[in-house]
């Protein structure tokens, strides 16, 4: 069953995607081709918004939104997850998104990922 957090945010997209995906983008140029109803099941969670998009050249890649209350440190390790599963059930590039509603600390969140084991390097 979806959180009421995530009917919401799905509605607050919805209103105006393509105002939506400009802004956390900061492409100006890209409009929405479809919001894609989709659960990462075999993960146990539901995605918040995963939407469909085009550059004026023509080309498609998905715009995967996460909001959450506060920010957890488990998150950049997990927005690296849910990219990748997207990426492979749909066969396109993604662009994260997080959007954290409170602030928690005042720790500076990390804007990327990287991870290295026996030399193969993840960013």
């Amino acid at each position: 069953m979806a959180k009421s957090a995530d009917v919401s945010t799905k509605r607050l997209i919805s209103l105006a995607p393509d105002n939506w995906v400009r802004w956390v983008t900061q492409l100006p140029d890209i409009v929405v081709s479809e919001i894609i109803n989709t659960e990462f099941q075999w993960i146990s969670r539901e995605s918040d918004v995963l939407i469909r998009v085009q550059n004026p050249q023509g080309e498609g890649f998905l715009v995967l939104n996460e909001l959450q209350l506060r920010y957890s440190a488990k998150m950049p390790r997990r927005m690296r997850a849910y990219a990748g599963l997207a990426e492979e059930k749909y066969n396109l590039p993604t662009y994260p998104v997080l959007i954290n509603i409170l602030k928690s600390t005042n720790a500076e969140i990390p804007t990327t990922y990287t991870s290295n084991v026996a030399g193969l390097q993840v960013r």
